[in-house]
Formats: structure tokens, sequence, C-alpha cells
């Protein structure tokens, strides 16, 4: 099993900055596509920023040129710095990962696990 676990969250004045970090922790097992998705009151949990294990990107249109997605593969952590917050952004930031839980024995399983989440509020 893998756990993830969020942390960077808070208030901040639009226009301010904020980092998010998450870790996964476990045993044996390897991180494929982390990504960070948010859902604000009423609204559907949307994909905010995304990371490959090789580091390619995909960011929400309304976040790119603002927020960066980030990971440190050694320490199975991601980050999301997000500069020039807005209104807008105040939302819960979920930490996404796809995991492959590896056996000594038999082929690997694919899970996808979440973050508990941590809420960013950004205020005008």
């Amino acid at each position: 099993q893998v756990q993830l676990v969020e942390s960077g969250g808070g208030v901040v004045q639009a226009g301010g900055s904020l980092r998010l970090s998450c870790a996964a922790s476990g045993t044996s097992f390897r991180t494929n596509e982390m990504a960070w998705y948010r859902q604000a009151p009423g609204k559907q949990r949307e994909l905010v920023a995304l990371i490959t294990h090789d580091g390619g990107t995909n960011y929400a249109d309304s976040v790119k040129g603002r927020f960066t997605i980030s990971r440190d593969n050694a320490k199975n952590t991601v980050s999301l710095q997000m500069n020039s917050l807005k209104p807008e952004d105040t939302a819960v930031y979920y930490c996404n990962a796809d995991v492959l839980l590896l056996r000594a024995l038999g082929p690997a399983t694919r899970v996808i696990y979440w973050g508990q989440g941590t809420q960013v509020t950004v205020s005008s």
C-alpha cells in the first residue's frame, strides 16, 4: 500500500504564492504519472497539472504560466508552485499518483492513489 500526504495549503491574498507538496510513502512501489487536481465548492474535480516519471508536464489552460509542477523521483515527491494566485484558484487541492506496486514474484499491480486534500483559499 502507498500513502500520499499533502502539505502547504493555506490562505493567501490575490497575487500571492503558495507551494504544495505531496510525499508518497510505502514499500516496493514505483510512481508513474503524478498530478494535482482541485475541486471548488459546487464544481467537479479538475486536473490542474500532471507530470510524467520522465518530467513531461501538462497544465490546465487556467493555470498555464502561473503554476509549475515538479517532482523528485528519488524522494517520491511532487510539488506545485502556485504564483499570481487568483480568487478562482480557491479549492481543495488533491495529490494523485499512478503507482505500480512491485512484487518479488509475479506481475506488478497498477493502482491510483489520492491524497486527503489540502485547502487553498485566495482572498480578493
